[in-house]
């Protein structure tokens, strides 16, 4: 229980601390935000949310890799983006529309996590002009710049390219992820990037 109750103090002390990255908040705000929070554990290949699940909730990685991806009729898997420790893994779209999620996203590593209540998140960040502010330029940064540069990868550039460039953005956490997981990313077989990571070490 102990060991729980560190681990779950420790994930909040580490959520607050990224949120003051961006802007600052006060206690007050911090109190308030705390009220959408609930702390989790995923095993690895545990699915948070599933695709065509209508979620309530996204999250904020303590420590662990989770994958978001989508699945055609005949089972292939699309993986469409990679969080660790730090990010908001959750299916923004269907949150906000209050719809099926077109993705499912899953521990790819065993993970500690805290919940965050959708609903209550919306009441408390436009109450708050602080939380606003972290909110405008977390997607700022994720999910415009970064959305940006990986169409911009996808359109222009051919595969060997394009593995270059995911190295660089997922420098941290690529050594984490299977050939397999990488290659789904990128929109190529195992095989072809094997033959890629072949041609650049030549």
């Amino acid at each position: 229980m102990n060991k729980e109750k560190n681990i779950a103090l420790s994930a909040l002390k580490h959520l607050k601390s990224i949120l003051m990255s961006y802007s600052p908040i006060s206690e007050e705000t911090w109190l308030d935000y705390k009220q959408c929070l609930t702390t989790k554990h995923l095993s690895k290949g545990e699915v948070l949310y599933y695709q065509g699940e209508e979620p309530t909730h996204f999250a904020f990685i303590h420590s662990g890799l989770m994958r978001a991806y989508l699945s055609d009729e005949e089972g292939n898997e699309f993986n469409k983006n990679f969080f660790n420790e730090g990010r908001f893994p959750g299916s923004m779209s269907a949150l906000i529309n209050s719809e099926q999620s077109f993705l499912t996203i899953e521990a790819i590593e065993n993970c500690n996590i805290i919940e965050i209540e959708f609903s209550l998140f919306r009441k408390v960040l436009f109450e708050s002009s602080e939380l606003m502010k972290f909110h405008i330029r977390y997607l700022e940064k994720h999910w415009l710049i970064e959305k940006e540069i990986k169409e911009v990868s996808f359109l222009q550039f051919e595969a060997k390219q394009r593995y270059l460039t995911f190295l660089a953005e997922y420098q941290e956490i690529s050594p984490r992820l299977t050939q397999y997981h990488i290659a789904s990313y990128l929109g190529i077989t195992p095989t072809q990037l094997s033959r890629i990571r072949k041609s650049i070490k030549k």
